[in-house]
């Protein structure tokens, strides 16, 4: 009899419940030998984020500016506009109600560095670039490919963007619920795996939350252009919401999202070009949970952070979220370097980003494909009497 294949969410959670007990069980020389696998992990991590943001912004802009007609660069706009809006509402949302809710713990240093176990060895990769360099660079080959024409440099950036997914789908997201599991291990027998919980929990309510806020506000946005009653058009395209919760996947709902689309009156023409299209730049589910995620864990570990630290880290998170894979985790990786980079995450609070967003991902999948109906409207009435190129 066929074994059925346990999913990543599964996973996560079996690592993390497993990650707790056996933070109670485990001697100190069997727990060390997980604090070295996460040691030299982490290492990996920060040396490959750099080239997951290469690999993954270079063949995006390439395209875009490839394929440069007026309604592709008006729904990449637009959905660049809806990804970063709902990064800001989430913040504002979470600066209003999380420091009322989450009590701030200051993290003992040891435990945010991962290192109250210590571990047998370390080694040290160095990464190639910063992230900075990394956005730069993906820019200048991008734009360089659409400007050239380029075939041999594309099949270079399109090939090593390939390589990437590779290494995410075939090491990272195999390796992660090890990660998580030494993370939780390391964090119960540092005493700190019960206000960690019990911040996820009210993290994952209130994201709740603002995900249906967003797609309210998407579809009253959209109705001032399609002139239709916004919660009329929400009702038509939820068949296409809840597919996205049980597949978990922008792609495999791409055909009852078009459906629903059309439904709601939109051109078929308009919903064949948008609909796929934003099922890979519109990001705003993913979005609005990592900026949420992030403000939480700021305050409960007593880190400072302010509008302007978060308006440049939204917008700059809306680029990486328009380039970001379709492979299952990869809007979270593509995001850790900006999270180190902007915010000040340590690996273990990288850790606890990847552990939730994951834990929450079927919604953030249905907040995505639920807005793209509401982008579909927009364009359709800015292109009324124009057929898509």
């Amino acid at each position: 009899m066929k074994i059925p294949k346990i999913g990543l969410l599964a996973r996560i959670i079996i690592a993390i419940l497993l990650g707790i007990g056996a933070g109670y069980l485990f001697p100190e020389w069997l727990a060390r030998i997980f604090a070295t696998f996460n040691s030299i992990f982490s290492e990996f991590l920060g040396f490959i984020i750099p080239l997951i943001i290469v690999g993954f912004v270079a063949p995006a802009i390439a395209d875009i500016g490839k394929q440069a007609g007026k309604m592709l660069i008006t729904t990449t706009f637009i959905a660049y506009g809806a990804t970063i809006l709902a990064g800001f509402v989430s913040y504002f949302s979470g600066a209003t109600l999380f420091p009322s809710m989450i009590e701030p713990s200051l993290m003992n240093q040891s435990v945010a560095e991962g290192s109250a176990i210590e571990p047998y060895f370390t080694v040290t990769i160095p990464a190639l670039m910063n992230v900075m360099t990394a956005l730069v660079l993906a820019f200048t080959l991008g734009l360089g490919c659409a400007k050239l024409s380029s075939k041999a440099l594309r099949d270079v950036i399109n090939d090593f963007r390939e390589i990437i997914n590779l290494v995410i789908a075939r090491v990272i997201i195999p390796l992660l619920p090890l990660y998580i599991f030494g993370i939780f291990l390391n964090m119960t027998i540092s005493g700190q795996v019960g206000s960690i919980l019990m911040t996820f929990s009210k993290i994952i309510i209130v994201i709740f939350a603002i995900h249906i806020g967003i797609l309210v506000l998407q579809y009253c946005i959209a109705a001032l252009f399609s002139g239709k009653n916004p919660f009329k058009s929400l009702g038509t395209i939820m068949p296409a919401y809840f597919t996205a919760l049980g597949t978990q996947s922008s792609a495999a709902t791409i055909p009852v999202t078009l459906r629903q689309t059309v439904r709601m009156g939109v051109r078929s023409d308009v919903a064949g070009f948008v609909i796929p299209l934003c099922a890979t730049i519109h990001m705003s589910g993913s979005t609005l949970k990592i900026v949420a995620c992030a403000l939480a864990l700021m305050i409960t570990n007593g880190m400072t952070y302010d509008f302007t630290m978060f308006a440049g880290f939204i917008c700059m998170l809306g680029i990486t979220m328009v380039a970001a894979p379709g492979v299952p985790g990869g809007a979270i990786m593509a995001s850790l370097g900006l999270l180190s980079s902007m915010l000040g995450f340590t690996d273990s609070d990288n850790a606890l980003m990847i552990a939730l967003y994951i834990a929450m991902d079927s919604f953030g999948t249905a907040c995505n494909v639920t807005g793209d109906g509401a982008i579909a409207q927009i364009i359709n009435r800015l292109f009324q009497n124009k057929q898509t190129t």
